[in-house]
């Protein structure tokens, strides 16, 4: 039996409500880019709303994690120090570290000074620490048990650096700096693991946690204020499928909200830290070997994407771009895409293999939010533009109540598509204006037609010699790659006489290379490792089209 709902009726240990899958995304931002304390009251309401996005543990009020990334609430936080003793600057002058410590102040005092040095050592100001105020009455034991101390400090900026994102790619490196510092060096503290650096920003700041979206605002008082202004929110409901919760691996992370997993997650990993020894760039100069490796080993899919999002977008790139980049269009069949951005995906392509997978993501650097969905557009996402210049996107509609009359366009994303709001020059930008933009910005496709190197062309310039080998030989050659008759039979011969792909069956009921009593090569005994959850089937003919 079914009910209304399309899933089984309540019976025995089974409850239809309970029925959910899937992380819960959003971000509410105004176009013009006018901070105030209603986006952000907004974002939590659609938090709210995705609740049932969320996992959670046995305990209902343990919670798999929630968390909100927003601009800098420099009103709030000027009236915060002012108590404090701390004097901040204008906005853009200062930048906030939003720190995890363990509970003990023996323990995070090793910690505060480590982070204090080093901002030191960078030329930076130290200009205080701030204690974020909790109320952990309604988390479960689990969450409590595994509850971090949260600390805040407030660094000037130096005046050798000129604009934000000098500042940006300071802050960037010492937060590196201070992470690997901490996890090598024998500090005298019980647990390392209670210590996470959740942001260090000029322009953001996230509230996040091993919390469920009802419980973000009730944890966080900051997040009661009405002097939290911001014109941009993103908040995340997480419904773990790759690791277990914890409050390190709640989004929002620097960068990004993910809903989804990346498939191609190690070859991703290994590429990116096999071209680390090629990593050059004036923007970091001699510092590049202090925030290697990019790809932080203990993250998750969604922190090892950050990971690189982050860098390259430090790098010299714009957002959009690296978004390009590492989520491109299914190019290389697309007859009627339009050449200046088919030889961008295909100069990229040498550079960066596409992190794959079912995954809606949007994104921010403080100014500009957007959003874009995997190339078969597995993860829905639906979008609504108002009269008074708000854009609400999540993962489904109905998150936030917004009058009818009020909504001037309601839209999805589409597969490989991308949603791009300028909160600067206050608009949207359309796909295929910032597409056209970035793939114009440098003459990718004379760069591919003088320097790819085509095989067919290479081959060409190759002589053949057909070794000269008798029938015992060629046994003796299948038998030392390990041929069997089967093999032959079904996979070679069909493709030898009539160039046909040879046709079977799904499944494989031969034992995998550790079990087998048969003579096995080296690469039988690996096999490829990814994400197999909540992933529809893909149809190769239809997603060539």
């Amino acid at each position: 039996m079914t009910g209304l709902n399309g899933s089984p009726e309540k019976q025995g240990l089974y409850n239809p409500d309970y029925e959910h899958d899937a992380c819960g995304i959003g971000f509410v931002v105004n176009i013009k880019g006018k901070q105030s304390n209603t986006i952000v009251t907004q974002a939590l309401t659609v938090l709210r709303n995705l609740d049932h996005r969320g996992a959670t543990g046995s305990e209902a009020n343990s919670g798999d994690g929630a968390g909100i990334l927003m601009q800098i609430p420099h009103k709030f936080f000027k009236k915060s120090c002012e108590g404090l003793g701390i004097e901040l600057p204008e906005p853009g002058k200062y930048g906030v570290g939003m720190f995890f410590f363990p509970g003990d102040r023996e323990d995070r005092r090793p910690c505060e000074k480590v982070i204090e040095k080093i901002v030191s050592e960078e030329g930076q100001n130290v200009l205080g620490w701030r204690k974020v105020q909790t109320d952990n009455n309604r988390l479960g034991k689990t969450a409590k048990d595994s509850e971090p101390s949260v600390r805040q400090l407030f660094i000037g900026r130096s005046d050798d650096l000129k604009t934000e994102l000098d500042f940006e790619r300071k802050l960037f490196l010492i937060r590196r700096r201070i992470t690997r510092t901490i996890e090598e060096t024998d500090l005298e503290i019980k647990d390392k693991d209670f210590f996470y650096a959740v942001s260090i920003s000029c322009r953001t700041i996230i509230y996040k946690g091993m919390l469920t979206p009802k419980q973000l605002e009730r944890y966080y008082l900051d997040l009661q204020s009405a002097d939290m202004e911001s014109a941009l929110a993103l908040v995340h409901s997480r419904f773990s499928t790759n690791t277990f919760p914890s409050w390190k691996l709640a989004h929002p992370y620097r960068y990004l909200i993910h809903n989804g997993e990346i498939n191609t997650l190690r070859g991703n990993e290994n590429w990116m830290r096999a071209r680390e020894g090629l990593f050059a760039t004036k923007l970091f100069g001699d510092d590049i070997q202090n925030i290697l490796p990019i790809i932080q080993v203990k993250g998750s899919d969604s922190a090892k994407f950050d990971n690189c999002l982050e860098f390259l977008t430090l790098s010299g790139r714009s957002l959009p771009h690296v978004m390009m980049m590492m989520i491109p269009e299914p190019w290389e069949k697309h007859k009627s895409m339009d050449p200046d951005k088919r030889a961008f995906y295909e100069y990229h392509s040498c550079l960066m293999e596409p992190w794959d997978g079912p995954a809606s993501i949007a994104f921010t650097d403080g100014k500009v939010v957007g959003a874009t969905l995997d190339r078969n557009g597995l993860r829905p996402s639906r979008y609504y533009v108002t009269r008074n210049d708000i854009v609400v996107l999540a993962s489904e509609v109905g998150v936030l109540d917004i009058p009818e009359e009020d909504i001037i366009q309601k839209e999805r994303l589409q597969p490989g598509r991308m949603l791009l709001i300028d909160t600067e020059k206050g608009r949207i930008i359309s796909d295929e204006e910032i597409k056209k933009e970035i793939s114009t910005e440098h003459p990718y496709g004379e760069w591919v037609k003088d320097n790819l190197v085509k095989f067919d062309k290479v081959t060409e310039e190759l002589t053949y010699t057909v070794p000269d080998l008798t029938h015992e030989d060629v046994v003796h050659r299948q038998k030392v790659f390990g041929y069997t008759y089967e093999d032959l039979k079904v996979n070679v011969r069909p493709m030898a006489e009539n160039m046909l792909q040879p046709v079977g069956a799904m499944g494989n009921d031969a034992p995998i290379a550790v079990l087998s009593n048969q003579p096995q090569l080296l690469y039988n005994y690996f096999k490829q490792l990814f994400a197999q959850v909540t992933n529809p089937p893909i149809d190769p003919i239809r997603e060539e089209l």
